[in-house]
């Protein structure tokens, strides 16, 4: 019985030895694979992240607070004094230019024009009577002077005569000289009349009662102006605020009655900072939110100054914007937006892709399987995403993982989405 067990094991023992000695044969025989190399060359090519840059909104748009105001503000002051006959108007009302608003009483001021009047009237009768006196007076000379040059004729006809009498012994010396000298007064009587009408003529003997009757009259146009500021009206149109003025009260020349604020349009105006001034200096518009609604208003640029101002230190604007339906008061606020939505959407990258080399940020961009290192200026931060100045552009593929072991032109793969 135990003769066949012995033979049994020998013979499996001899088995193995012979597998193994074929196993090892093989091995030492075997070519190495072409398939385990390429990959472990395959393993040393990074393989990265990448995200497509896109153009994001980083921020809301930049506001600031200004103030309403009346775009113009005049106050209503008497011109003369007196009492306060009627009251048109009340404090709230809204009035047009030139609209009556209250009425001080005018007696004082007729009896005054009456009075010129009567002086007036007087005057223009001096004045006709004058006038008439001159005309007759200039008349009378005229004819006089007809007369001398006739009796001039005359005398030289007979002076001429007696001459030659004279000289036919026909007449006596003393004849003919007595002659003479009544021809030479006549002569003279002319010429005075002459002189007489000249001076007449060249001076105007009526200026004063002419002058007393131009300054009446200018009188009466001055008591009329005075009629006419007894009556109080409106300088612009607006609303009437601080209104005071009631009926039976005494006022004086130069009494604030109240003002009148013109509504539409209105001012916005604010203070700006140099960087805020920046962001619409160019700008011939500007949008403003009202609080409590959620409508935009249209403003228009009517002034922006070049210059911080002193006082202040910041740059001042003013708008102008249309108010036809009074919702902005003068001391509301509102917002002013200095830019707009679509001036916030900006090109952004990932924070995750930004790499830092001392004062200077980069990111890697995925170009043709291989990693390009791009210098980046980097702006306002919003979550996960940061603004690219310049440096990259929309569409690109940024890498976002491994980057920083990356160096530039390095060979990549991107791992799958």
């Amino acid at each position: 019985m135990k003769q066949p067990f012995r033979m049994a094991t020998k013979n499996k023992a001899a088995a193995g030895a012979l597998l193994l000695g074929v196993a090892l044969l093989a091995g030492c025989n075997a070519t190495p694979e072409a398939k385990p190399i390429a990959a472990a060359e395959q393993s040393q090519v990074k393989t990265v992240k990448t995200a497509k840059i896109e153009k994001r909104s980083i921020d809301d748009p930049a506001q600031h607070v200004a103030d309403v105001v009346p775009s113009t503000r005049m106050t209503v002051a008497t011109k003369a004094g007196g009492e306060v006959l009627e009251v048109l108007k009340k404090r709230g009302d809204t009035v047009e230019k030139d609209e009556l608003l209250f009425r001080i009483d005018p007696k004082d001021v007729l009896l005054q024009k009456e009075k010129a009047q009567v002086s007036i009237s007087g005057t223009r009768q001096q004045l006709n009577k004058a006038t008439q006196d001159l005309a007759d007076g200039k008349r009378d000379l005229q004819n006089g002077i007809a007369k001398l040059e006739q009796s001039v004729r005359d005398v030289e006809k007979t002076y001429n005569k007696m001459r030659n009498d004279y000289d036919q012994g026909l007449a006596s010396k003393i004849q003919l000289e007595q002659l003479e000298t009544q021809l030479n007064g006549l002569r003279l009587d002319l010429d005075s009349s002459r002189g007489k009408l000249k001076t007449m003529e060249s001076t105007n003997s009526l200026s004063q009662l002419e002058q007393g009757l131009q300054t009446a009259q200018l009188s009466v146009q001055e008591i009329d102006r005075a009629l006419e500021n007894l009556e109080v009206r409106a300088p612009i149109a607006g609303v009437l605020t601080d209104f005071g003025v009631e009926a039976g009260m005494t006022v004086p020349a130069g009494f604030s009655a109240g003002d009148i604020q013109r509504l539409d349009p209105v001012k916005v105006k604010a203070e700006l900072t140099e960087d805020a001034a920046k962001l619409i200096r160019g700008k011939q518009q500007l949008r403003l939110l009202v609080p409590g609604s959620t409508e935009r208003l249209t403003g228009t640029v009517t002034y922006l100054a070049d210059v911080m101002s002193a006082q202040t230190k910041a740059y001042s604007l003013e708008l102008e914007v249309q108010n036809p339906d009074r919702k902005l008061k003068p001391g509301m606020k509102v917002q002013i937006l200095l830019n707009e939505e679509a001036d916030q959407v900006v090109v952004t990258v990932p924070t995750t892709s930004v790499v830092r080399e001392g004062g200077d940020t980069y990111v890697y961009l995925l170009n043709g399987g291989v990693a390009e290192k791009r210098k980046v200026e980097l702006g306002r931060l919003k979550d996960t995403y940061q603004e690219a100045i310049s440096g990259v552009k929309e569409g690109e593929q940024v890498i976002v993982s491994g980057q920083n072991l990356l160096k530039d032109k390095e060979p990549v793969q991107q791992a799958n989405p």
